[in-house]
């Protein structure tokens, strides 16, 4: 209990901290002295300039693998947060013209960022809103636009860059409301921390990965179209994880690439340092995996993540419902369970087209015999004489083996597999009156 207490209390000290970096901009603008005669929507209007400006810069915190900070969240919730506020903030950037649009305190013709009549702090806050239209439009539709991950990623980076740097800009330009030093002072920090995560994400971070690389041992072909990459420290002591974590992958590559991606493990901590990804082939980088041979080198950048049973010590039993690849982390936590002894009573629900697209079946068979564990295999497409579940890991499937000896409180539930999946599942769970604090899923599919 103390260890969850931990994590709400951290959770809400973080929470204080983002609301007091958004609203400062705000506080400081009405601080004397002040413009004097200046409407009332004018200046609420800046005020909802000021807080989507304070948004913007404060992604690239969220996005800059800060494990502090993501810790008592989970890095797929961190992410989701990112996605929603970018919209917000996006919204409010949008509001802030339109107000001074529509009474006419400055004429639409201000937006014509090539007339010679046009200031240039207007010219940067077009140019600003240009990039960040450009960032949630690639953002939200990435997908039905077939744009590739690593190409998008970096677009990303670009377009954020230019969007909070021009806003920045614009801010300096008009000058109404930053006019004495001290709350120059203020925008000052704020560029300087902008600037610090650049390079921390950009620089320092990249060559911190560069100096502790990891060697490949092996690739070993699985089931259901997958590929097991094992990779070892090379030259340093590696990264202690907890079981069900993920990691960013780089391989092909350098690091100052841009072009990692993020993986479960797939294997218990090893004494070695060693760690295993097990990777379906799902797209131009996961069907390249297969193409790595010993000794190549790749780049890890982790453990992140809060997916792990290792969170919750006091649990009298673990249930793991999985769908496809999403039985990574779950074996990578069954593994550790193993190897420490534990006997605690553990149920995992696996579905998938048929037996042989399950990946890690063997290893799931075997460990078995090593735990007291009960498995369920839920088959769309079962062989002939088939005797256990069919279809989709449905409710009735969840009623049948949530038996009344798993109840709410009692134990923790962790979910992974397609979204769709996973959508369906926790609206089941929480029908049937589990805890939402008890229900656990890990999401890659960030963008």
């Amino acid at each position: 209990m103390n260890h969850r207490l931990n994590r709400i209390l951290q959770g809400i000290f973080w929470i204080l901290v983002y609301l007091f970096l958004t609203l400062l901009p705000v506080l400081v603008m009405f601080l004397p002295p002040r413009p004097p005669g200046r409407e009332f929507i004018r200046e609420f209007s800046v005020a909802l300039g000021f807080v989507g400006l304070a948004m913007m810069a404060l992604q690239f915190a969220l996005t800059a693998r800060f494990k502090t900070i993501k810790s008592p969240y989970g890095a797929d919730v961190v992410y989701h947060f990112h996605r929603q506020i970018s919209i917000l903030a996006f919204v409010l950037i949008v509001i802030h013209p339109i107000l001074l649009f529509v009474p006419q305190i400055h004429p639409v013709s201000i937006l014509n960022i090539f007339s010679p009549e046009t200031p240039w702090r207007a010219r940067f806050a077009v140019t600003s809103l240009i990039a960040l239209s450009a960032l949630i439009g690639m953002a939200l539709w990435r997908k039905p636009l077939k744009i590739e991950y690593t190409r998008w990623r970096i677009w990303h980076g670009i377009l954020a860059t230019a969007a909070v740097a021009f806003a920045m800009l614009h801010v300096l330009g008009v000058n109404w409301y930053i006019n004495v030093p001290w709350k120059r002072l203020l925008w000052a920090a704020y560029s300087i921390f902008f600037v610090g995560l650049l390079f921390y994400t950009r620089v320092w971070k990249p060559w911190q990965l560069l100096r502790t690389p990891y060697r490949v041992r092996e690739v070993k072909a699985e089931r259901g179209s997958s590929w097991s990459l094992v990779a070892e420290p090379a030259g340093h002591s590696g990264m202690q994880f907890q079981p069900g974590q993920f990691a960013w992958l780089t391989a092909f590559n350098s690091p100052f690439k841009d072009a990692e991606h993020p993986f479960s493990f797939s294997s218990a901590p090893a004494a070695d340092g060693s760690v295993r990804f097990t990777i379906k082939e799902l797209g131009d980088f996961t069907r390249r995996i297969k193409e790595l041979k010993p000794e190549d080198i790749v780049y890890v950048d982790g453990p992140y993540g809060a997916f792990s049973i290792d969170r919750h010590p006091h649990a009298r039993g673990f249930v793991f419902i999985a769908g496809g690849v999403g039985i990574t982390p779950m074996v990578s936590m069954l593994h550790t369970l193993a190897q420490r002894n534990d006997q605690r009573p553990l149920l995992l629900i696996y579905g998938g087209k048929d037996l042989e697209s399950l990946t890690l079946y063997d290893e799931v068979e075997a460990l078995k015999e090593r735990l007291n564990l009960t498995v369920v295999y839920v088959l769309e497409n079962p062989p002939d004489g088939w005797q256990g579940e069919t279809g989709y890991i449905t409710r009735e499937v969840l009623e049948r083996w949530l038996t009344p000896q798993r109840q709410k409180d009692q134990i923790e539930i962790f979910i992974c597999g397609p979204v769709p999946m996973m959508n369906a599942v926790e609206g089941v769970l929480a029908e049937m009156g589990f805890f939402a604090g008890d229900v656990h899923s890990e999401r890659f599919d960030l963008v």
